[in-house]
């Protein structure tokens, strides 16, 4: 299986493993598993996202982003390391590098509801007076990528062979981040570090990511043979891809692929573009040790346990957003 190059991302309906159809629920557990075992990213379609809400966020984030500098740094919190909020242009580097990346964003984060002790860990999230139709839309396309999230790992526990609930407590009232990024224009090239791009080539921390589609071209995935490949997707499509948790989870069973935002063209390095995260973490405790039917000899143990919240501190200070 691991032999297969994918030219482009594979393509398929989560109706079809919702819709209560065995045979049709089956082949996209398989289906799934085999993406995620070798290319690590699919574009999903009939998720619970509608295109109207997608739209309407890309409006609401463009108003926030078009702001003045000054009065976005009202909504960078001194404390929270990036975790709520707003994060300035260039804060966020790759793992392993120290230039900053040409983005800015903003983060939204779970908004804890039911009395579960856990809303202790979360900061409150911050919403700019501005743009006050940005909490409502915010905060309804979390809900509809979060329930969309909770079927795709209801997909892999099958395809794990674990039960089908299996990351459901472990996911309910989780860590979940939704991301707003502005790949800011840059008018002079020569103002910027030489080596600075849109999103140098990383693995994301979490389980999954769910990402809307974007609005401009620029996405690449590290194919296991070392080309890269352009990562496109339909309007009503979702781009799904395997974190480095659930890839430590699995022992690599399912791959964490290395991917990139790369810059535009000279000629078009003054336009912007937009792009929507949403990073689906587990609640803190959540252990990352290998499940025991992902290692064999042919498949020793690759890590040592830690938890998600242990991961999770680790890599915001190896990305510059911890000090």
């Amino acid at each position: 299986m691991s032999e297969v190059l994918y030219d482009q991302i594979p393509s398929l309906d989560l109706a079809d493993f919702t819709g209560g159809n065995p045979a049709k629920k089956q082949k996209f557990v398989t289906e799934l598993g085999a993406a995620y075992h070798t290319i690590g990213f699919v574009a999903i379609r009939n998720h619970y996202l509608t295109e109207a809400l997608s739209a309407r966020l890309y409006e609401v984030i463009k108003k926030f982003f078009a702001l003045p500098d000054d009065i976005k740094r009202k909504y960078e919190i001194p404390g929270l390391s990036g975790q709520r909020g707003y994060i300035g242009k260039g804060k966020e580097h790759a793992k392993g590098r120290n230039t900053g990346d040409l983005k800015e964003f903003y983060h939204v984060g779970q908004e804890v509801l039911d009395g579960d002790p856990i809303k202790s860990e979360y900061p409150d999230n911050v919403w700019p007076s501005e743009v006050p139709e940005f909490k409502d839309v915010a905060l309804d396309v979390y809900h509809r990528l979060e329930k969309t999230g909770v079927e795709m790992l209801r997909a892999l526990a099958l395809y794990l062979g674990l039960q089908e609930e299996y990351f459901d407590s472990r996911v309910r009232n989780g860590n979940s981040i939704l991301r707003p990024i502005h790949y800011f224009p840059i008018e002079n090239i020569t103002e910027v570090p030489a080596d600075a791009v849109r999103a140098a080539e990383h693995g994301d921390i979490n389980l999954i990511t769910l990402l809307m589609g974007a609005s401009a071209d620029g996405l690449q995935v590290l194919r296991h043979d070392g080309k890269w490949i352009p990562i496109t997707a339909l309007p009503e499509q979702l781009v799904v891809n395997v974190g480095d948790m659930l890839e430590r989870l699995t022992n690599q069973k399912l791959r964490s692929t290395i991917h990139r935002v790369v810059n535009p063209p000279r000629e078009l390095m003054g336009t912007p573009r937009y792009s929507i995260p949403f990073f689906m973490h587990p609640r803190s405790e959540t252990s990352l040790a290998a499940l025991p039917a992902c290692v064999d000899t042919q498949h020793p143990k690759r890590w040592s346990d830690i938890t998600a919240g242990e991961f999770l501190h680790q890599r915001l200070q190896e990305i510059g957003l911890k000090k």
